[in-house]
């Protein structure tokens, strides 16, 4: 009996061995399983068909917040400076520039040189000489950051005489500028062609434009230097006057330091342009798109010149052409601005604000 016992205990432990073998074995292969479907559970979460007819939702909110555009206060004054400026001006008024421009049109320079100095205005487009009296003026508060308009300045005639600069000689010419950049300039174009402003010519400096137009009527054989776009006004009222001679071009031509006659320029603050340069450089760019649509689109341009009480359309049809409209910025700028306000301020040194400015005066981004 004890026998059979001991048969019988054997084999119910030999089934229950070999059960639980069978559940471990289960256990593991259900495990395997289950980790299986994990892992492609992952792979679709991170890696979705995109051919799926129903593609994983994403989060598609916007931000709440919008980029905040910089408010710029903007001068320039009447005429060529100003021009390249007119696209630039449309556009922010449609509210599609890069910041918030609020633009003023001067017709005298001093309007613009009190309100860069008392932080009214952020950038302005202002004659060379009157940034640099500025920059020694405030000790370095103002920054050159492009040229904007180079010559516009032209010797015309009513006769048939000037084909040179040396042809001058012994010659009468009417202009404005008594005191100011148009004299220096013609004094330093005739010493460069060996001629003594005081005693090989007779020159006659007039308060208006329209008093050499005046006189340029009355005459066969008169000889004046006026600026654009006031030429082009003579010329459309005087079939008689014709351009001789292009001053930038004569001056460019004897300049041995790759100095330019520099009429306009962008000065800037340079507390503003200190927190903001970001967005004097955005300005600066769409400055550059601008000048280059004036250029290349005459007509509209010339539309919008009148638009904003620039100048009027019909004489600006014809000026901007010679108007010499750009935007020059760096070492280029340096350059011609540097050596065009030595000419000055060997003339005068308080043409320039007493001082040749500092390297700081430029801004070379």
């Amino acid at each position: 009996m004890k026998k059979w016992m001991g048969i019988i205990l054997f084999v119910l432990c030999m089934v229950m061995v070999t059960g639980c073998a069978k559940d471990n074995d289960g256990a593991i292969k259900g495990n395997e399983s289950n980790e299986e479907d994990l892992d492609k559970n992952q792979e679709t979460t991170q890696a979705p068909d995109a051919n799926a007819d129903q593609p994983a939702e994403v989060d598609t909110e916007e931000p709440s917040g919008t980029i905040e555009k910089t408010d710029i206060n903007i001068a320039g004054l009447k005429g060529p400076t100003a021009m390249g400026m007119v696209q630039m001006m449309d556009l922010a008024e449609q509210n599609k520039t890069a910041n918030n421009y609020k633009y003023t049109i001067a017709g005298a320079a001093d309007e613009i040189s009190t309100g860069l100095v008392k932080g009214e205005i952020d950038i302005a487009a202002i004659p060379c000489n009157l940034a640099s009296v500025l920059y020694n003026k405030t000790e370095g508060k103002i920054k050159l950051a492009g040229i904007n308009t180079l010559g516009v300045l032209y010797i015309v005639e009513t006769g048939d005489t000037i084909n040179t600069v040396e042809d001058l000689k012994g010659k009468t010419i009417y202009s404005t500028g008594y005191g100011t950049t148009p004299q220096f300039t013609l004094n330093y174009l005739l010493n460069a062609y060996g001629i003594d402003p005081e005693k090989d010519v007779t020159i006659e400096y007039k308060t208006e434009a329209t008093e050499v137009a005046a006189l340029l009527s009355e005459s066969d054989d008169a000889v004046a230097m006026l600026p654009q776009p006031y030429v082009t006004t003579v010329m459309m009222n005087n079939e008689k006057v014709r351009i001789a001679l292009d001053v930038a071009k004569e001056w460019d031509s004897v300049s041995t330091d790759n100095s330019s006659v520099v009429t306009g320029v962008v000065a800037v603050r340079s507390e503003f342009l200190e927190n903001n340069k970001a967005a004097v450089d955005a300005f600066m760019e769409e400055y550059a798109v601008s000048t280059a649509f004036v250029n290349e689109n005459v007509e509209e341009a010339a539309v919008l010149v009148e638009k904003f009480n620039i100048f009027k359309a019909a004489a600006a049809i014809k000026a901007i052409p010679y108007c010499n409209i750009t935007l020059i910025r760096g070492e280029e700028m340096k350059e011609k601005v540097g050596g065009y306000l030595t000419a000055l301020f060997n003339q005068n040194p308080q043409s320039v604000g007493g001082k040749l400015p500092a390297d700081d005066f430029y801004y070379l981004p």
